[in-house]
Formats: structure tokens, C-alpha cells, sequence
């Protein structure tokens, strides 16, 4: 079975230090956290970025802070930068506004859905123009798939031209609002993919364990990190490096190798 690639996603919209005081959200506690995890198995880095009062944004000055720093102390991970909706204003330009920056991947909701208390829009003249950019960069869409929708139209952007395959999905399960957690909903999307994709699941929450070992049994790849869960089974607060262990352990359980940076892009076909 192919190797196992882990990615960390640090902090996402939601963890503040109220939730959980482990919740990285300034630059340094940021990169603190990425290289941590980097040393424990993570390939990938799913970035996410705070302005001044620690409120989500897509500021491209902050992003490229964070990329030249990962560069000048030489934590080769692959860096994924988010294009999210809940980054500021839902434009074109704002949301993608770094993707001119030295990255390896970025993400890329193929539709709409609901959060808990909000819409993650992606309108078709979005979605091609992130795209777009993407590709004139150089760096790989990973398809943010939360619900089975946005896999067949991610495969109806292939065939007018705007996605390129192979295409790497990343399933997020669980987020209120979306498809729910459970083995059943995680077969249906994974059946749902196109030939030749590569795909990693993410748990949200309480289904985060269960999620992450489906996926390393049928031989996809995981996420993890305090972006989608704050949380221990016991109740006390994770932390990145706990979390990333956490999967290293289960793989080991599984007979799952974990796959360095270097096999990770030949997986992928990073350049």
C-alpha cells in the first residue's frame, strides 16, 4: 500500500486561545507549530493566517511572512495555502491574493455549502479563477470536497478545462452544515472519486479518529491538526503535536509507512 501522507493544519477560523489555549495564532506560534509536526511525520502544511486582533483573514502580507520564514529556516514542507471563505471579503481578488507566493498547493472548495453559522460561497467564476491562478503559479488545487457535489463538479471543471488531472481531493467530514462523519458517507464519497485521484480525509470534531483510521485502511492519506479538532477523547485540550502523534501511532497499528516530503510530491506530482 502506497505510504501515508499527514497534513497538519495548524489552526484554521475557528480555534481561538479561549477554546483552547494550545491554538496557534501569531506567526511564530504558527511556525512553532508547523516545524514540530514536520519533525513528527507531517509532509504537508495547510495554512491558515490571523491579522492583528487574531481574526481570520487572507492577507497576502501575513501568508508571505509565513511562507519566507518557513524558507529562510529551512522546514522543507510542502505548503498549502488556504483560499477559504471565511478569510474576509468572498471576492476574487481577496481570496486569492497569495497565490503568488512560493507554495507548493492551495486549496479549492469546487461549490457551496453551509457552516455552522455561515455559507461557504464558491461561485463557478470563483472557483475558475482561483484555478486559474493556481496553475499560472505552478501550484497544485487540493479539491475541498465537503459533501459529494463538489467531487462530480470538480470532474465537470476537467472536462472544460479549467482543473487539470490528476486531481488530489481532500474529504472534509463532519463540519456542521456538511455531509456528516460516518463510515457509510466516507465509502460514498471515496467510490465517487474519479479514476487516478489521490484523496485525504478530514475528520471534524468527533469523528476525527474513526475518519482518519478509515482513510489509512483504504489507503488514503490524513489530516489533522487544531483546525478540526480541539479536543482529546478525554476531554482535554489537544495540541497539534498530539494530534500528528496520535496518527503516526494508529498507522504503526495498521502497518501504514509514513511518507516523507520527497515521496509525498512523487505521490502527488508536486514539482
Amino acid at each position: 500500500m502506497e505510504k501515508l501522507i499527514i497534513t497538519i493544519a495548524p489552526t484554521g477560523n475557528v480555534p481561538t486561545k479561549e477554546l483552547n489555549p494550545y491554538s496557534p495564532l501569531t506567526i511564530d506560534e504558527i511556525i512553532e507549530d508547523i516545524k514540530k509536526c514536520h519533525e513528527l511525520g507531517a509532509a504537508i502544511a495547510h495554512i491558515h493566517i490571523r491579522d492583528e486582533n487574531q481574526k481570520p483573514t487572507s492577507d497576502r502580507s501575513i501568508f508571505k511572512k509565513i511562507v519566507d520564514k518557513l524558507d529562510e529556516e529551512n522546514v522543507e514542507i510542502i505548503k498549502q495555502l488556504s483560499t477559504g471563505a471565511r478569510g474576509g471579503a468572498n471576492t476574487i481578488d481577496w481570496r486569492g491574493q497569495m497565490l503568488d507566493l512560493n507554495a507548493h498547493m492551495a486549496s479549492l472548495a469546487t461549490g457551496s455549502s453551509n457552516f455552522l453559522n455561515s455559507v461557504n460561497a464558491n461561485s463557478p467564476q470563483l472557483i475558475k479563477a482561483l484555478a486559474e491562478k493556481m496553475y499560472d503559479n505552478n501550484i497544485k488545487p487540493e479539491i475541498e470536497a465537503f459533501d459529494v457535489a463538489m467531487i462530480h463538479n470538480a470532474v465537470k471543471f476537467v472536462k472544460k478545462g479549467i482543473l487539470k488531472e490528476p486531481l488530489h481531493f481532500n474529504l472534509v467530514m463532519n463540519v456542521p452544515g456538511s455531509i456528516k462523519g460516518t463510515p457509510k458517507n466516507l465509502m460514498f464519497m471515496v467510490d465517487s472519486l474519479p479514476k487516478g485521484a489521490t484523496w485525504t480525509v478530514s475528520g471534524i470534531g468527533r469523528s476525527q479518529i474513526e475518519m482518519i483510521t478509515m482513510a489509512i485502511l483504504l489507503g488514503g492519506h490524513v489530516r489533522t491538526g487544531l483546525e478540526d479538532v480541539l479536543k482529546m477523547p478525554d476531554g482535554s485540550h489537544a495540541t497539534n503535536e498530539l494530534l500528528v502523534k496520535r496518527v503516526v501511532r494508529i498507522a504503526k497499528e495498521l502497518g501504514r509507512e509514513i511518507a516523507s516530503v520527497d515521496e509525498t510530491k512523487k505521490i502527488l506530482g508536486l514539482g
